[in-house]
């Protein structure tokens, strides 16, 4: 992440680490899939660029084992000192606090360039995409994963009632504030024209999106507890409101089924290519 005030959802908060856990349970799996895609990582010179959690980057060490090597950058490492020694059977792990906008490179010639939902809070998005493109060795990946929040706007795709549409409502609140702090809420479905226009070829993308599930739940909750104090100010959101949102939230054991919140997130697209041997 760059060093910017502006960035909205600051990991020194209180609520950065359910966040980072909610994302994991989300969205590890369908990034590892897509990592491994072409074949095993055994080996792979790797840069996981604005990791924020550590459970990614020490995923992607188990896979890379002792044979590569696994750069983990952020502007704020503080959810990341765990990740000094995965064991024997996994890579080395170096982590660096970077800030990717207005530092260079920390070296050049990766195998493997990931960076997740970090560039859509960048007002220097574009640059930063090339940035990364440069750093992967000939033949090597890219691949970006960014939200698209104007793609499917809605925490509850099916407002059929009060809390929907109170949680519509804050979504749409949250959604505001992001576009002022110059996050660019189409960004994800632009990414295969960035990574071609950087140069890389065999691009293509996919979407995902889980429609409910807990951890979309939990998530939805750390991020209103995190921004309560900027929704009410910015009267976007009563306190009353808030805390009737996040008691809609909360799983309750005499809650009746047609009750419980369907909460979804953004759509995450993924986007890889390669760059030219030559």
């Amino acid at each position: 992440m760059a060093a910017d005030n502006a960035y909205l959802l600051d990991n020194w908060q209180r609520e950065a680490g359910r966040r980072f856990e909610a994302f994991a349970e989300l969205f590890d799996p369908w990034t590892l899939g897509h990592l491994e895609r072409p074949g095993p990582l055994t080996g792979l010179r790797c840069w996981e660029v604005g990791a924020g959690g550590p459970s990614l980057p020490a995923a992607l060490a188990a896979r890379v084992g002792p044979t590569g090597q696994v750069l983990v950058t952020d502007l704020d490492t503080t959810w990341l000192t765990r990740l000094a020694d995965g064991g024997p059977d996994s890579a080395p792990v170096r982590v660096l606090r970077h800030d990717v906008v207005r530092e260079e490179p920390p070296g050049g010639d990766f195998d493997l360039v990931h960076a997740r939902l970090v560039l859509v809070h960048l007002p220097e998005r574009a640059q930063v995409l090339r940035t990364l493109a440069a750093a992967v060795r000939p033949g090597g990946r890219l691949v970006i994963e960014d939200a698209d929040p104007a793609l499917q706007p809605l925490a509850c795709p099916d407002e059929r009632g009060p809390a929907q549409e109170l949680a519509n409502r804050i979504r749409r609140g949250f959604r505001s504030l992001l576009a002022e702090r110059g996050a660019d809420l189409a960004f994800g479905r632009t990414l295969p024209a960035l990574l071609r226009a950087a140069g890389l070829r065999e691009v293509a993308a996919e979407a995902y999106f889980p429609v409910t599930s807990p951890a979309c739940r939990e998530l939805e909750a750390a991020t209103v507890r995190q921004l309560r104090e900027q929704l009410v100010a910015a009267g976007l959101a009563t306190p009353a409101e808030i805390e009737e949102h996040l008691a809609n939230l909360r799983e309750e054991p005499d809650r009746e089924p047609e009750q419980e919140l369907d909460v979804t997130t953004a759509p995450l697209i993924t986007c890889w290519g390669r760059r030219p041997l030559r």
